[in-house]
């Protein structure tokens, strides 16, 4: 039985390791980061739904009253 050559491995594994660093830095430097982000107010905004106005009957089974 033939002995499996390993000799290249190190320089395959290594290749490898390089090239997706390279692709992932690429890809990583295409994004665009904020260095230093303006603040927003938050504003509660008021929504008119129709489920707000009503009154629903859902209760839970231990804030009803014991009789």
């Amino acid at each position: 039985m033939p002995q499996l050559d390993t000799s290249t491995w190190f320089i395959t594994i290594t290749s490898m390791i390089l090239a997706l660093f390279i692709l992932f830095q690429a890809k990583i430097s295409n994004h665009l980061f904020y260095l230093n982000p303006s603040h927003k107010d938050m504003k509660t905004t008021t929504h008119n739904t129709p489920w707000e106005k009503k009154w629903t009957k859902i209760y839970l089974p231990l804030s009803l009253p014991q009789h």
